[in-house]
């Protein structure tokens, strides 16, 4: 076995991840100045964006939740890795082959367990991919594509293979490539039985189905044969990489588009998938095998940057049979957990959309989505739909049922006219259908699209906005963020000199670090702002300080301007005077007590009293002067 990575490795893969473009991978970021971005946080629930990304410190942190660190902590926490697996992750990706302390590189077996099973489905993919070109008996495959009109590109740009109608053709290529049975059944490739461990996915058309981060986490295999008992789609089962719960097939081709249009559609298969970015709908992702829940609401979220403004769309795509109206309202069940207006359309001829482009083109499947309406309206005008509004019973009945789902209505501007178009269906007055939308609101305690939660400190931590200690945070971001500008005055402030015990331990893990005057003569040798952070993180005393250190290094400063040396010299003057006060306090104090007979000791306190008066009228022009 590969022992632990080598420290000069880890330290490489660190400075070339670039922490954007892997947050990016799951997070929709957004330029906030000076050099941060910002977006949703992918680790709590919120409505406003809190979660800051500062590249060129290689670090993260939510003003929110306080969850923060560097890339590979990022990736650890995402994707529930262990550090070695986000390392060798990250290696791969950027090109960074990797030590190990007992010497050689990991290979085979010795790879982290989830680097593993991801590698694996890699490998399977490459296989199935191969055996769809090539496999004569495949040819039903390639003719089911055909049908629906996909053709060899198609199929390439899609990763689609074939999975040969065999007990374990698959099985032994894997074997061949050096990977255990037992890997194999954990990653779901393989299923078991007396006999052994034999291919899950035989003589069936195989989609990979990729992460957003593009890494092979599972399969999707539709039925061909006659007789092939399983069912139409197997997928593959719970594994430690693939919660079919939080996947959505295509996103990993769709996530940019989603973050560039603001909009994404929501579908029903891999075909339909395939048929709308084949037609210049690029945004299509579709569930695996599970109906569009929770876990799936927040990832999108993330992409979609939702939040107060309500910018965003999300288009489902239903069958327009009763099948689809019932999705329509599982979907309006999570209606409430997105602040992005979501949106249904459905083909009246009862096409999806993969048939729709293949018999009408791709214009037709761009005019479906066109064609939207709100998810809200679609469900109520569903629920009127059982109802005989002719008669005034059945409009009263109606509108005791639709009242309800009115009532949810997220943005209150939209509820009145919801109010007014369910009036015009009814044909009845508005303002008895205006009561009954207010009553249900009442009973349900609904209330409209209200602003995301501020920052709360949590026990022990200062709060961001803690005004008494607002000093303190500035002169400490500003040592991790520019210590050259704080060199070498910083240095010679006691750790003492911070007014809360957070704050001294950042002082104390600065000055464990080797301090911003040593920084600040290396800086151009080899000392980036990202390394700098790194040390003092190693020299925290605990992850509580680490945690207070990488919020403090991602928080923009409060300069107006690029911040500079009269800048800092201002907020250093402020707080050396304030630890001069301090100090004049104490020995006024200690003048109170000294006898007159003492008359060395008084003059020695009392000449040093004159010397920290002038020292602190001199630290407050200063101050005055530095702005």
């Amino acid at each position: 076995m590969a022992g632990r990575i080598r420290d000069e490795d880890v330290a490489l893969v660190r400075e070339r991840a670039r922490i954007d473009e892997v947050v990016g991978e799951y997070v929709q970021l957004r330029n906030s100045g000076g050099g941060s971005l910002k977006g949703l946080c992918p680790f709590h629930d919120e409505k406003s964006a809190s979660f800051s990304v500062t590249p060129s410190r290689g670090l993260y942190f939510c003003f929110g939740c306080q969850a923060g660190g560097d890339v590979i902590k990022f990736l650890r926490t995402i994707e529930q890795l262990t550090f070695a697996e986000a390392v060798e992750r990250l290696a791969s990706r950027y090109g960074v082959q990797l030590r190990y302390v007992e010497g050689g590189t990991a290979t085979g077996r010795d790879r982290a367990p989830k680097t593993r099973f991801v590698e694996a489905n890699r490998v399977a993919r490459d296989f199935f991919i191969a055996q769809l070109a090539g496999l004569p008996e495949a040819e039903l495959g390639r003719h089911f594509l055909a049908e629906r009109g996909f053709d060899a590109a198609a199929a390439e740009r899609f990763g689609i293979g074939y999975a040969p109608n065999s007990w374990d053709a698959l099985a032994r290529h894997m074997r061949a490539a050096g990977y255990a049975e037992a890997e194999l059944l954990t990653v779901g490739l393989l299923s078991q039985n007396q006999r052994g461990g034999y291919d899950r996915f035989r003589g069936r058309l195989v989609w990979p189905i990729q992460s957003a981060a593009g890494d092979v986490i599972g399969f999707g295999a539709r039925r061909l044969r006659d007789d092939d008992d399983g069912p139409k789609y197997l997928n593959t089962p719970e594994t430690p990489i693939y919660h079919k719960s939080e996947v959505l097939y295509g996103l990993d081709l769709a996530k940019r588009e989603i973050a560039k249009q603001q909009r994404v559609v929501i579908v029903e298969g891999y075909t339909d998938v395939m048929a709308c970015h084949l037609a210049g709908v690029e945004t299509a992702v579709a569930t695996c095998g599970t109906s569009f829940g929770e876990d799936h609401v927040r990832v999108l979220r993330r992409l979609l940057m939702d939040q107060d403004e309500l910018r965003g769309e999300v288009v489902f795509l239903f069958d327009g049979d009763s099948a689809g109206r019932k999705a329509a309202v599982r979907a309006f069940n999570e209606d409430r957990k997105f602040v992005t207006q979501l949106f249904v359309a459905v083909q009246p001829d009862g096409l999806d959309p993969c048939e729709l482009w293949q018999r009408k083109g791709a214009e037709a499947v761009r005019d479906l989505v066109a064609s939207r309406i709100p998810l809200s309206e679609f469900v109520v005008r569903g629920v009127l739909a059982d109802y005989d509004l002719a008669v005034p019973e059945g409009r009263v009945a109606a509108l005791r049922a639709a009242a309800p789902l009115v009532a949810r209505t997220k943005d209150l501007s939209l509820r009145g006219e919801f109010v007014r178009s369910l009036s015009g269906w009814l044909g009845m007055d508005t303002e008895p259908v205006r009561e009954a939308v207010r009553a249900a609101a009442a009973a349900q305690g609904t209330r409209g699209t209200s602003a995301g939660p501020s920052t709360v400190a949590t026990p022990g931590r200062p709060a961001a906005d803690d005004q008494a200690l607002s000093l303190d945070r500035e002169v400490l971001k500003l040592a991790l963020q520019l210590p050259a500008v704080v060199a070498p005055v910083f240095d010679e402030l006691p750790p003492d000199a911070f007014q809360h015990p957070a704050y001294v331990a950042v002082a104390r893990a600065i000055q464990a670090a080797g301090g911003v005057t040593a920084q600040a003569r290396n800086a151009e040798s080899n000392g980036t702002a990202g390394t700098w952070v790194a040390r003092v993180l190693d020299a925290a005393l605990n992850d509580a300080v680490r945690s207070v250190v990488t919020e403090l290094a991602v928080e923009g400063l409060r300069a107006s301007a690029e911040p500079d040396e009269r800048y800092a010299l201002r907020e250093l003057s402020l707080l050396r005077e304030r630890l001069v006060r301090r100090e004049i306090v104490e020995l006024r104090s200690r003048l109170q007590r000294i006898s007159p007979d003492e008359k060395d000791e008084y003059g020695a306190v009392f000449t040093e009293l004159v010397r920290l008066e002038e020292l602190r009228h001199s630290l407050h022009q200063q101050a005055i002067g530095g702005e």
